[in-house]
C-alpha cells in the first residue's frame, strides 16, 4: 500500500513529505493506521545530527497511538480493531534486563538507531525502490505503519488517543525522572531544569510524590509561568538565578533532587545541575546531549565520593513501558494526572518542520500530529 510519511534525506536536515511504498505485515508483525503522535525533542536531535542513525532515508517518529487494521502470522495479543501505543523499546521479554524487570533497558535497544526492522530488513520504500529506514523501529511520522508486536501495547479504548499518544515517550520519561530515577520523597526541594514536554512531567511526577518546594528552570517565559500551573512552587530562567532560592530552602544545604530535562543536555549543564545537590543528594541526567560531547569539568572526585553524591542516568523514566503506559492512563482517567493540559498546539503532518520550529522557539509544551 502507499503512506505519506515525514522522511529524513540528510542529517542535518529538514524532514520531506512524500508517498512511500508500505509492506505487508510479515511474521509477527502488525498494520496500524496512525491517529497521532507527539513530536519529541529525540527525533529532532535526529533532524540535526546530535543524534546520528546509522542509515538514511529513514522516518521518524517514536510517540504514536493508532489502531490495528492487520495483523501478520504468528502475533498474539492483538486484533484488528484494537488500540495501540508504540515503545520505542521493543521489550523481547528474555533478556537479562526484561527478567529483571527492566523493559527500558531490553538489548533489542541497540537497534533503535540502526533503521531496518529486527530481521535486518525494510517495510517502506520510495518509488523508485529504495529503502527506508525507521527512527526506533517504529517510524510514527506516517499515515500508515508496520510495526513489530513488540513494540506495541495495547490499551483501553476510552483514553482519547491524540493525548495517549503522549505517554508512549514524554510523559513516562519526565514522571519518572521524578518518581523512580530521582526517588523524590515527601517535604523534598526538587529542581528540574528544561520544563518542556518532559520536563513538565518531571514537574508533574514530583507533584505527586508529594515534594514540598519544585523550582523550574527554564529561559522561556512561558514555559516557566506553565510550570507553575502543573505544579511548579517557583521559577526561573537559568540553574545561576535559582541556585540562592535553592540555598535559601535548604540551609544551604542545596536541592534533594535536580532533574535535567532540557532539550539538549551539555556537559556544563550536568556540572551546574551537580553543584545544585547536597550531600547524597541526586543528579537525574534525563535530556540528552551530542553523542560526540565527551568529558564531564568541574565534577571532583573527592566530593563526589565524600559527599556521597548520586549522577543517575534515566532512560523511559527507569519504568518498563508495559507497567508504566496503562498505569499513567488510569492516573489520566481518575483526574490525576494532565495529557490534555500538555498538548499545546496540533498540526497536521505537512506542517512538521513548522512544529518542530515552534518546539525549538518555546511555543509548545508538546505539539501532537493528528492524521485523522
Amino acid at each position: 500500500m502507499k503512506t505519506n510519511a515525514a522522511v529524513l534525506h540528510r542529517a542535518p536536515g529538514e524532514w520531506n513529505v512524500e508517498e512511500l511504498e508500505l509492506d505487508e505485515p510479515r511474521r509477527g508483525e502488525v498494520l496500524v493506521e496512525m491517529v497521532a503522535t507527539g513530536l519529541c525533542h529525540s527525533d529532532d536531535h535526529v533532524s540535526h545530527g546530535d543524534a546520528q542513525v546509522a542509515y538514511l532515508p529513514v522516518v521518524g517518529g517514536h510517540e504514536g497511538a493508532g489502531i490495528v487494521r492487520a495483523v501478520g502470522p504468528e502475533v498474539h495479543g492483538l486484533e484488528v480493531g484494537d488500540h495501540v501505543l508504540t515503545s520505542f523499546i521493543p521489550g523481547c521479554g528474555k533478556c537479562r534486563w526484561c527478567a529483571m524487570g527492566m523493559q527500558n533497558l531490553c538489548n533489542n535497544g541497540a537497534l533503535i538507531m540502526v533503521g531496518h526492522q529486527m530481521d535486518g530488513t525494510f517495510r517502506m520504500h520510495t518509488k523508485d525502490g529504495t529503502d527506508v529506514g525507521t527512527v526506533s523501529l517504529l517510524g510514527t511520522f506516517s499515515e500508515w505503519q508496520v510495526y513489530d508486536q513488540l513494540s506495541l501495547i495495547k490499551i483501553d479504548e476510552d483514553i482519547p488517543l491524540d493525548v495517549a499518544c503522549l505517554v508512549a515517550c514524554g510523559v513516562q520519561t519526565g514522571y519518572g525522572s521524578a518518581s523512580t530515577a530521582g526517588n523524590v520523597q515527601p517535604g523534598d526541594v526538587v529542581v528540574v531544569a528544561g520544563v518542556g514536554g518532559i520536563g513538565m512531567n518531571a514537574v508533574q511526577g514530583a507533584v505527586a510524590c508529594g515534594a514540598a518546594h519544585i523550582i523550574a528552570v527554564d529561559p522561556v517565559a512561558d514555559k516557566q509561568k506553565w510550570a507553575l500551573e502543573f505544579g511548579a512552587t517557583e521559577s526561573f530562567p537559568s540553574m545561576s538565578e535559582a541556585l540562592p532560592r535553592i540555598q535559601a530552602l535548604t540551609n544551604g544545604q542545596g536541592a534533594d533532587v535536580t532533574i535535567l530535562a532540557a532539550g539538549l543536555v551539555h556537559n556544563e549543564l550536568i556540572t551546574e545541575g551537580y553543584h545544585s545537590i547536597r550531600k547524597a543528594g541526586t543528579l537525574v541526567v534525563t535530556g540528552v546531549g551530542p553523542d560526540q560531547e565527551d568529558g564531564l569539568h568541574g565534577i571532583n572526585a573527592f566530593t563526589l565520593a565524600m559527599f556521597q553524591k548520586r549522577i543517575q542516568g534515566a532512560l523511559y523514566g527507569m519504568k518498563s513501558p508495559r507497567e508504566a503506559m496503562p498505569n499513567l492512563l488510569n492516573l489520566y482517567r481518575t483526574g490525576k494526572l494532565k495529557l490534555d493540559e500538555l498538548v499545546t498546539k496540533t498540526y497536521s503532518l505537512d506542517q512538521i518542520n513548522t512544529a518542530y520550529d515552534d518546539m525549538r522557539n518555546g511555543h509548545n509544551i508538546r505539539g501532537v500530529i493528528r492524521f485523522r
